[in-house]
């Protein structure tokens, strides 16, 4: 007796989805799991160089500035605080030196005019090469 007599008979399929998964799961598994080894390598000789020992290290001029604004140059403290004094006590400071480091240690309550005073007066006085100084914050 046939049961499915009206019935359309489907054919078997294959479902690839399932296998191109699987595959590529395997692929990545291999590529992740391979050591490449390098068969040829390259042996290089770097050349060699005598270098003269380097220039003096420029002089530095440390210029701090605390919280109410007054000034310190190497040290010693400025009376007035105008860009002209402030440019005028930095060369002094320089000496001969012709291009020396300004190195600005300002409180971290300082005005920011404080510290801009000592960046012009640096420019006034031609020196371009400034930095500020700061401390690592405490580990917790």
């Amino acid at each position: 007796m046939d049961f499915q007599r009206g019935r359309a008979k489907e054919d078997p399929e294959i479902n690839l989805i399932p296998m191109i998964d699987v595959l590529l799961v395997i692929l990545i598994f291999v590529m992740v799991t391979t050591t490449f080894s390098q068969i040829a390598e390259l042996q290089i000789n770097l050349p060699t160089a005598e270098a003269e020992k380097p220039a003096e290290k420029p002089v530095s001029i440390n210029v701090a500035v605390d919280a109410a604004g007054r000034y310190l140059i190497n040290g010693a403290a400025v009376a007035n605080t105008g860009i002209g004094a402030l440019s005028l006590e930095l060369r002094r400071a320089a000496g001969d030196q012709a291009e020396p480091v300004i190195v600005i240690s300002a409180d971290a309550k300082a005005t920011h005019q404080s510290v801009v005073n000592v960046m012009e007066a640096a420019r006034e006085a031609g020196y371009s090469r400034i930095t500020f100084a700061t401390q690592a914050a405490p580990a917790k």
